[in-house]
């Protein structure tokens, strides 16, 4: 008799999710056009649904979500400009050192708690504007926090954090990547956490299981201007549909089941830390039941 094989449980990331055969299937009936003359109709619905779930005036599709943080800093920062973000940020650890190396920025790191610092915190270090000094301009806040065990912002602490921040000209950036994880175990909708920032984007290919591609949505003025910096840092696609069908398709049916991923990451974490030898994990990287868990890990493909 064969030994039954034990279940593979992946926990590397949630962008192990894989595209369900039905999104394959939109996006071989996707309708395409020239994306960067604006003739793509798919690319073009899903940055106006993006936009309109966000509350923005426009988006734009983008090949990642690295890409949607360097290209937001690029239009808020300009090179010795100082950006606030947790010391746990994506920007700070998983982004190549970008905004150093491409908008000439400088990141100041703030020790949250969980990966989420205060407005108190952030207000000791913002400075009356001097001469020899950097000149803070943006905030970056990570909805989910990856590093804080997929910890949700709570949307009073983005409230004073943005009210700070508008109070100082200093322009808010979300990196939404799990930004709707947050609204489903929050409940609060994703406009009410956007309204709060001057850009935010979301990811398609973590925990909605889209093969590849994100969405950043702002003013009218600041995507035009985010266009440029699209085309100059070689994201700028042709028949992007093909890839904006398949995020048109997670939007229409995946956002609900990442209650799914919740639910399932919480009954895996629960039995893992009734193991022995598992009270060895550091506090900054155990689950916070009271937020989002699909950050990590994400136990199954997305079918």
């Amino acid at each position: 008799m064969q030994p039954i094989a034990a279940p593979r449980i992946d926990l590397v990331s949630d962008t192990a999710t894989r595209p369900s055969p039905e999104m394959r299937q939109a996006m071989v009936q996707a309708e395409v056009g020239d994306e960067q003359r604006g003739e793509d109709p798919s690319t073009n619905l899903l940055c106006a649904r993006v936009a309109s779930l966000l509350g923005k005036e426009a988006a734009l599709f983008l090949p990642s979500g690295v890409m949607c943080n360097q290209v937001a800093i690029l239009v808020h920062c300009r090179p010795g400009d100082k950006i606030f973000a947790d010391e746990s940020a994506h920007i700070v650890g998983s982004e190549a050192g970008a905004p150093a190396a491409l908008a000439g920025a400088m990141v100041h790191t703030l020790a949250g708690q969980g990966g989420m610092f205060t407005a108190q915190q952030m207000s000791t270090h913002i400075r009356p504007g001097k001469r020899n000094a950097p000149r803070a301009r943006l905030v970056v806040l990570e909805q989910t926090v990856n590093r804080g065990g997929g910890g949700v912002w709570p949307l009073a602490q983005v409230r004073e954090i943005s009210e700070l921040a508008r109070s100082h000209s200093i322009a808010v950036h979300m990196d939404g990547a799990r930004l709707f994880n947050a609204v489903v175990a929050s409940g609060v909708p994703a406009r009410h956490y956007a309204e709060q920032c001057d850009s935010v984007w979301i990811d398609l290919s973590k925990g909605l299981g889209c093969p590849v591609g994100a969405v950043l949505a702002g003013s009218a003025e600041f995507i035009e201007q985010a266009w440029f910096w699209k085309h100059r840092l070689g994201g700028a696609m042709r028949q992007s549909g093909m890839l904006a069908a398949a995020g048109l398709y997670a939007l229409d049916h995946h956002i609900d089941r990442l209650a799914e991923d919740h639910a399932n990451a919480r009954l895996f974490a629960d039995r893992v830390t009734r193991l022995p030898g598992s009270g060895w994990i550091p506090m900054r990287y155990r689950p916070i039941w009271s937020s989002s868990m699909s950050g990590k890990p994400a136990l199954r493909p997305r079918n």
